[in-house]
């Protein structure tokens, strides 16, 4: 699959770099700690000691603001995106192919910093954050069957994929870290897929 393209900076604007990394390590602390959904513009402008406006200027939207925050150099939902219009029973494959373009990718170090710099900085809620309520948040609905699974699907997959970023990425484990990226998707794949759409306790 062809590796994505760096999500574009768009709400990075010339300015105050003090006061944006000042809003910058107020979001990172905010979202670690309340999450996406529950953190507000207004609050981290509260926080940071600046007006909302100005968060606006420097990074357009909350969902750039938090990219930012988590430092990843591609928009997580532009790479999920093709893989909601795929059959139910066939996303497994679809997803585990679409994670590993980004990890496979010029990116690839880039992604394995804001993992290690979320874990050392005993922000490891960050990173549930970015994977349950920004990257894998649409793909929930899809397979919340029985009813109210859905979440639980999702953390699930979450477990794989962070699984095999730790082992392969960071710890290099072998022979899993040299494995043919055909040969991972082939082993992990019916695993996302019984996570997704598999009996689970609901």
């Amino acid at each position: 699959m062809t590796a994505p393209r760096a999500r574009t900076r768009s709400g990075r604007r010339p300015g105050n770099q003090d006061t944006r990394s000042r809003i910058l390590t107020v979001a990172r602390k905010l979202f670690a700690q309340n999450g996406f959904d529950k953190t507000s513009v207004r609050a981290v402008a509260l926080s940071a000691g600046v007006d909302a406006a100005l968060v606006h200027h420097y990074f357009g939207t909350k969902r750039q603001l938090f990219l930012d925050s988590v430092d990843i150099p591609v928009d997580p939902t532009q790479v999920i995106a093709p893989v909601l219009d795929i059959p139910t029973d066939e996303v497994g494959r679809h997803l585990a192919e679409a994670v590993f373009s980004v990890w496979e990718s010029p990116h690839r170090p880039a992604v394995v910093a804001a993992f290690r710099s979320a874990m050392a900085g005993n922000e490891p809620t960050l990173i549930r954050t970015f994977l349950v309520e920004v990257v894998f948040r649409d793909l929930g609905p899809r397979v919340d069957e029985p009813p109210g699974t859905g979440i639980l699907r999702m953390q699930l997959v979450a477990s794989q994929m962070v699984g095999i970023l730790v082992t392969r990425y960071i710890l290099e484990f072998e022979p899993l870290a040299s494995l043919p990226i055909e040969d991972l998707v082939d082993v992990i794949a019916p695993t996302l897929q019984r996570y997704l759409t598999g009996p689970v306790p609901g």
